[in-house]
């Protein structure tokens, strides 16, 4: 099953509508809480744009879920899960205006449990060009551990190149991009996402 069907099958679009329908919102109320765009957000909806990280936890914040929430249920009595790696959604980023893929794909570690206050991600960051860059921001904080490769992370006037085996953790509502600098770029990102 390559990326595509991974992401067709997740459904994300189709969770996030029936969310937003059962909460009586519409998208341009999304819109106005998140700060994306409605032909992003219908984009989205319609499974034609896969939403990256930082967009998901928006979208999950103004419907009122944890963003573990699109990726399976969970019992919510359990306090352990194992991911075993074959078992991992593969999500690609995409440019709403783009056909081609840019940026990252990521895979969740620990979808199982939705009610949780980290998410854990492998991400393997593409290489691109510095004027590509799309830049992110939201509440919490991240931290980022690289891998392989080189990744390049961006942020107000800030640039900080790093290694396999360097780290990295910041607030996250500062705007901020990464891209890799050659095409072994991975890395762990754990998210923090108050309630």
């Amino acid at each position: 099953m390559d990326v595509k069907d991974e992401f067709a099958a997740l459904n994300l679009g189709t969770q996030i509508r029936q969310l937003r329908n059962q909460r009586g919102f519409t998208l341009q109320n999304v819109a106005d809480m998140t700060g994306l765009s409605k032909p992003l957000l219908s984009q989205i909806e319609n499974n034609i744009a896969s939403p990256p990280i930082a967009t998901l936890i928006k979208i999950s914040k103004a419907l009122g879920v944890k963003i573990g929430h699109f990726f399976k249920e969970s019992d919510k009595n359990e306090k352990i899960v194992v991911v075993r790696k074959d078992d991992k959604y593969v999500i690609n980023k995409r440019h709403p205006h783009q056909a081609a893929e840019i940026g990252y794909f990521y895979k969740p570690l620990a979808y199982p449990l939705v009610d949780k206050q980290m998410e854990p991600f492998i991400v393997d960051m593409q290489e691109m060009e510095d004027d590509k860059l799309v830049y992110n921001n939201h509440v919490g904080e991240e931290f980022i551990y690289v891998i392989n490769g080189t990744l390049e992370f961006k942020s107000s006037g800030k640039t900080i190149v790093l290694e396999e085996g360097d780290s990295l953790y910041f607030d996250s509502v500062i705007p901020h991009a990464f891209r890799g600098l050659n095409a072994s770029a991975k890395i762990i990102a754990i998210l923090y996402t108050p309630k």
